[in-house]
Parts: C-alpha cells; sequence; structure tokens
C-alpha cells in the first residue's frame, strides 16, 4: 500500500473524553457518546482502501474494537496535538508511504467516499483539508511533511484552519467538504442515532 490512514483517539475513559459534553450531560453520557462515535470511526476506516494506523493518546489497548486485524497501533508522541500530528505524520512518510492523511474519531457525518475522494484529490494538490464548522478540520492530507501546519497554532479553537490556510498560500490545497465534529451539546443534538445516550427535558 502506497496509502496510510492515521486516526487520532483519546483512550476512553471515564471523565477523560469528551470533556465539553460532560460539562452539559456528565462524564458517563459523554464517555458512551464517545465510545459510540470511535465505534463509527472503525466502521468507516475499515473499509478505506490504505493501510490504518491508530495512534493512542494515553496507552495502545490490545484487545479493542481497533482489530490488528485491520488496524496497526501505535502510540502518540509530543507535548500538543501539534507535536503529536507532526511526528505521526513524519513516521509513516519517512517509511514510505506517498500519501498520508489523518482523521479525528469525532465525526458521525464521516463516510469512506470522503476519505478517499482526499486520497484521490492528493493526485493533483500538496495537501487536502476537511474542514470542520467549529473553525478547525476533521482531516489533513499531504504527500510530504510541511511542519509549519503543526507550528503556533491555537489549538481546539475557531483560528485553527485559518490559521493552517496562511501556511499554504505557496501550496496547493484543496477543501473536503465542510463537515460538523462533535465536542459540544449544541453539535450534537440534533443527531437522533445518539439520543439514546441522554435525557432531556426539551
Amino acid at each position: 500500500m502506497k496509502n496510510a490512514l492515521i486516526i487520532f483517539t483519546r483512550n476512553p475513559e471515564l471523565g477523560k473524553c469528551k470533556t465539553r459534553l460532560a460539562q452539559t450531560l456528565g462524564d458517563v453520557s459523554a464517555l458512551h457518546i464517545y465510545k459510540y462515535l470511535l465505534q463509527h470511526t472503525a466502521n468507516v476506516a475499515k473499509t478505506v482502501k490504505s493501510d490504518r494506523y491508530v495512534f493512542y493518546s494515553e496507552t495502545i489497548n490490545p484487545n479493542d474494537i481497533w482489530s490488528s486485524d485491520y488496524f496497526s497501533k501505535k502510540q502518540q508522541k509530543g507535548k500538543d496535538l501539534g507535536e503529536r500530528m507532526h511526528h505521526a505524520f513524519n513516521e509513516l512518510l519517512d517509511s514510505g508511504y506517498k500519501k498520508v492523511i489523518i482523521i479525528g474519531s469525532d465525526l458521525l457525518d464521516l463516510n469512506a467516499a470522503i476519505i478517499e475522494q482526499a486520497f484521490s484529490e492528493l493526485e493533483a494538490n500538496d495537501v487536502v483539508i476537511g474542514p470542520a464548522v467549529d473553525g478547525g478540520y476533521y482531516l489533513l492530507g499531504m504527500k510530504t511533511l510541511h511542519p509549519e501546519l503543526f507550528k503556533n497554532k491555537a489549538w481546539g479553537t475557531e483560528t485553527v484552519r485559518r490559521d493552517t490556510l496562511k501556511n499554504l498560500q505557496n501550496s496547493k490545497v484543496f477543501l473536503l467538504k465542510e463537515l460538523n465534529d462533535i465536542d459540544t451539546f449544541e453539535d450534537m443534538k440534533h443527531y437522533d442515532q445518539l439520543k439514546q445516550f441522554y435525557t432531556t427535558n426539551d
């Protein structure tokens, strides 16, 4: 395989994931929702024509939804999200992959066709970005390392995509369709499939 897909995942532990969601729904509901999102991401990624790598935030779990039949498992390295992504891209590009894409694990709207389109668009573009509604991005793909993309960003804020595109003014960039990632209750309340995990008085 010439293509590699990276999935960044946070270990699903009570009180340690989806903390902004937990502020509204509590830690237990937030954990259940995150596990549902992880399973969706795993199901999507399994069908993508590439090698697949799961990078864990804390510890590598040998027996979880990321079956070794489909996924290679690695540890994230670095002090912040930028360093961690930089390290992951660098490792896989150095190992010989021609196209490397990273996705998050909190999008119900993400499907395999979007990821396959991103790989395809890298034929004629330097970088592919999947813009998120909140001003960040849900997907980033490249053929050669662009170290500047991982530095001097306010990760988790609405400025990330804007500042990333500023770094790429001299590169050929393709933007995929905008999708909604799920960080807060406002992000998720219109998804009927998530209503099983919480109750409201609406």
